[in-house]
């Protein structure tokens, strides 16, 4: 029984030992540390040029892939949308007046998103009517109700991108 009651005691001190480190404890991330940790973990292609080039050469040779457009379309799109960002921003959060002319470059701004989705539509051989035709099929099964679901949002069925 004292074996058992020691146990006990010892895993308490030892519970209650981590409650206070952890409580007392700062954590210092090592930025060399994590300098190593994030070249270790990057891709082949995406921190040597050669590899780049020979990934690159593979997807244009043997999936047909359209790997200028397809870089022109996801790197063209992340900017404008940046871009489209940074007005909403400072529309929202700075005070920026909501005017024709800030309306105007938000547009203007969402045409050239529309330029870069047509050059992905072309990288993928699709148009856009294809786009919004599977959009609303796959909005439509994840809420057949037709309404906006919080649950469903969060909970998706196996497959719902």
């Amino acid at each position: 029984m004292d074996k058992m009651k020691s146990m006990i005691m010892k895993k308490r001190n030892l519970k209650n030992h981590l409650r206070d480190l952890n409580f007392n404890m700062t954590k210092v991330i090592d930025s060399d540390k994590y300098i190593e940790f994030v070249r270790q973990t990057t891709s082949p292609a995406s921190s040597d040029f050669a590899q780049l080039l020979a990934r690159m050469t593979e997807l244009e040779a043997n999936n047909d892939a359209d790997v200028p457009r397809l870089l022109t379309a996801a790197l063209g799109m992340s900017a404008e949308a940046g871009e489209f960002t940074e007005v909403v921003k400072k529309i929202i959060l700075q005070g920026k007046p909501y005017t024709e002319e800030n309306v105007f470059h938000m547009k203007r701004e969402l045409g050239d998103i529309c330029w870069y989705i047509a050059q992905a539509c072309m990288a993928l051989d699709t148009n856009f009517r294809e786009i919004m035709e599977m959009n609303y099929e796959k909005l439509s099964a994840r809420y057949p109700e037709g309404a906006f679901d919080v649950y469903r949002s969060e909970n998706r069925v196996e497959g719902d991108l």
